[in-house]
């Protein structure tokens, strides 16, 4: 991407740009694959680490008018900023604040009876989800939660259930068992409880086809460029892209050491550059070669040129060997993710997932919108 002359962006050595119009064309997508359900977008995690301001006012612009954030203080921040929307808090009702969440208009996904008999005592009437576990174990109403509700009708007057909700463990992989049974679960608890929208398929859930579509689907790493499959080919555009400045180019004699603990050395005489990222900007020291593991790669003068040793707080070295002598030189950007490097391949490199690359970006980059 070409930088704009801002003098934040002209002084950065790394550049990360947001693509908007990428995130509003998956956003519609989605939405077009999900019809007639509604589409939300998790924007917890800052939007998934690029800009929660930026990205849900984007989203809002593309006609999105549902939000997910995982706490309170992401949905103060989103409501500040969005004054019409509808903002759910997937990790429930925080102890003793349920006055904030009605000064912000925030709706608790609420997830035990404790939290249930919170809201209803400190805000009755007042709307929230409710948030049923079929089988993840992490966050929602037990079976028998359920079941203990809806033998108490009086319980369930105490407030608007405007929401039931549940959420998938393993909708990345289309053909594993879970997801119908699942499915079968929450089609059983939820007819148990006063007539509510339903909501259960998250990016993944939403390319199970209709029967997990229910009323609302609420999409989060598929908005912002990740694969939302395992193992099947990305759907989706390319939000995310980082590029870091080469500082240096040198020439190193066969058998010497790059990095820290001479962790690689140089089999034949090579050229390795050196970029303005380390792991202070979210570029894990695993993504580093070692025995047994291929390197990452960069997309560098038009190839890709592999990680060697390890990455520091600041810097990556790269093997950029196969060019001609002179055709890398200081002042070139090295894409890191973007339209050659997906953000999942650098995430499979270093042995973990592309939610966790995109939380990750450090916020020495300078920022850039497009779109």
């Amino acid at each position: 991407m070409a930088k704009d002359g801002s003098p934040d962006v002209q002084w950065a050595p790394a550049i990360l740009t947001i693509d908007l119009a990428a995130l509003k064309a998956n956003w519609r997508q989605l939405r077009d694959k999900a019809l007639p359900a509604e589409c939300a977008a998790c924007v917890k995690a800052d939007a998934y680490g690029l800009g929660i301001e930026r990205c849900a006012a984007a989203l809002a612009e593309a006609g999105c008018r549902t939000f997910f954030v995982a706490t309170p203080e992401e949905g103060r921040k989103l409501r500040a900023q969005q004054s019409e929307a509808v903002i759910y808090v997937l990790d429930g009702l925080m102890p003793g604040l349920a006055p904030f969440y009605l000064t912000h208009g925030l709706r608790p996904a609420l997830s035990s009876l404790e939290e249930f008999a919170e809201w209803a005592a400190a805000a009755p009437g007042a709307k929230a989800a409710l948030h049923i576990d079929t089988g993840i174990n992490r966050l929602g109403l037990m079976v028998r939660d359920v079941e203990a509700l809806a033998a108490d009708p009086g319980q369930l007057a105490g407030i608007d259930l405007a929401l039931v909700m549940s959420h998938l463990a393993s909708a990345d992989e289309p053909d594993h068992p879970t997801n119908e049974a699942q499915r079968a679960l929450f089609e059983r608890l939820r007819t148990l409880l006063p007539p509510a929208p339903a909501s259960f398929a998250n990016s993944a859930g939403v390319f199970l086809g209709a029967p997990f579509h229910f009323d609302l689907v609420r999409p989060g790493v598929a908005l912002y460029g990740g694969n939302p499959f395992a193992r099947l080919a990305n759907p989706m555009r390319p939000v995310a892209h980082l590029e870091a400045t080469v500082l240096q180019v040198r020439e190193v004699a066969a058998g010497s050491k790059v990095g820290y603990g001479g962790a690689w050395t140089a089999q034949k005489d090579s050229r390795i550059a050196t970029l303005a990222a380390g792991y202070r900007d979210g570029l894990l020291r695993s993504l580093a070669a070692r025995p047994g593991k291929p390197p990452a790669h960069v997309w560098l003068a038009g190839e890709r040129a592999p990680v060697v040793g390890r990455i520091s707080m600041d810097l990556t070295t790269v093997d950029v060997s196969a060019r001609p002598a002179g055709h890398v030189r200081r002042g070139m950007t090295a894409e890191i993710i973007g339209d050659h490097i997906p953000v999942d391949e650098l995430a499979a490199a270093a042995g973990t997932i592309g939610y966790e690359i995109l939380t990750a970006l450090g916020s020495r980059f300078a920022r850039v919108y497009i779109g």
